[in-house]
């Protein structure tokens, strides 16, 4: 019989989708996520891309000191959608800065 449990998974790796869901779990959970990723996946290193890029919103929100409350919206509402996106199974950029991310971290 056929063991398909691990179909799509790379060998010896984690499931892409866990990568890409444990990624949207604060600052650790995107190291994490990073170590994990070997060898890397699509899916997961699109995920990564993601919330480095929301991650680094976020610190850019919290120094602008008049807008630091209203501006901390936008990086929650994006990480939000990631992390749905993220369990969906979907590839799905965030709104605003999702594909100028994709295109700034395409190392990782």
């Amino acid at each position: 019989m056929e063991n398909t449990e691990n179909q799509g998974t790379p060998t010896g790796g984690t499931d892409p989708k866990v990568i890409g869901i444990v990624s949207y779990i604060t600052l650790i959970g995107w190291i994490i996520a990073l170590i994990l990723n070997n060898p890397k996946t699509e899916f997961a290193s699109f995920h990564i891309r993601q919330m480095l890029g929301i991650i680094l919103l976020g610190f850019v929100c919290a120094i602008i000191p008049l807008v630091n409350l209203i501006a901390w919206i936008l990086p929650m509402v994006l990480w939000i959608m990631g992390l749905i996106s993220a369990v969906q199974g979907q590839m799905k950029p965030v709104p605003v800065l999702g594909t100028k991310f994709q295109e700034w971290f395409k190392s990782l």
